[in-house]
């Protein structure tokens, strides 16, 4: 299904997005994907997102009620996954 994101959703995207930088500091570029999975049923709005760091790719990908809160949700297991890769570097 196609949609075209509000410039509200757009926002939202965006600076979640750039918190991540707070926690790893090497991040290139992000890739967000949104879809509607399942039309008509609770659960059906789903987000992909990647982060290209310095060495690698980290992903996340979730479906909930609403677009907010499956990008929150990402976001929230990226930011993780950034904070093992930071430590990982720092020991080597």
């Amino acid at each position: 299904m196609h949609f075209n994101a509000t410039e509200q959703l757009r926002s939202f995207i965006e600076k979640k997005c750039l918190k991540m930088d707070r926690v790893h500091d090497a991040i290139s570029k992000v890739d967000v994907v949104l879809e509607v999975v399942k039309p008509e049923v609770s659960l059906n709005k789903q987000a992909r997102i990647s982060v290209t760091i310095q060495g690698g790719e980290v992903y996340a990908e979730k479906t909930c009620d609403t677009f907010e809160q499956a990008v929150d949700d990402c976001v929230e297991a990226l930011e993780r996954q950034l904070q093992k890769t930071k430590e990982k570097q720092r020991e080597k």
